[in-house]
């Protein structure tokens, strides 16, 4: 059984209560997603292919991520959830951005990885991802809505690259 924090709609802990993965998260209370942009020192991102078993099969994905276990930080988390989705151990993750997201129940918080990992060290994590590329900004922000999972994605990364 997994558990995860609760919070307010302010994204306040709401303390000694428990929501557990799978089943209803109560009106007005949310849990916590990181996503973790992977870009390369040389300018590229990560790509991650979703398991066909998976909701979104077979779609990519432009982040590494997942929920925040109980008592996780969001920082903490992208930490994890990075390690276990691609291999990469980074030493330093940047938030850019928050997005609350009601009909998910969800905060969604957004961290930018800068590596000059080696290119094929990648680490696909079973049941979840069965590939990955590298791609240009230009190949990601144009990508079509039947083939990346998240159009929120492209605006973080236009939004970091214009700011």
């Amino acid at each position: 059984m997994e558990l995860w924090d609760a919070y307010d709609e302010y994204f306040h802990k709401i303390n000694g209560v428990s929501l557990i993965r799978g089943e209803p998260i109560p009106k007005g209370m949310f849990h916590l997603v990181c996503d973790i942009i992977v870009r390369h020192a040389d300018g590229s991102y990560l790509l991650m292919q979703r398991d066909y078993a998976k909701h979104f099969g077979g779609m990519w994905e432009a982040t590494a991520g997942g929920s925040a276990l109980q008592n996780e930080s969001p920082l903490e988390c992208a930490f994890r959830e990075l390690q276990e989705e691609t291999g990469i151990i980074a030493d330093h993750l940047t938030e850019v951005g928050r997005v609350r997201m009601d009909e998910r129940a969800a905060f969604y918080a957004e961290f930018l990885c800068v590596t000059d990992c080696k290119k094929d060290s990648i680490v696909l994590q079973e049941g979840e991802t069965i590939a990955y590329r590298w791609v240009s900004r230009d190949e990601l922000v144009q990508m079509k809505e039947d083939a990346l999972v998240t159009k929120r994605m492209q605006q973080f990364i236009e939004e970091l690259h214009s700011g």
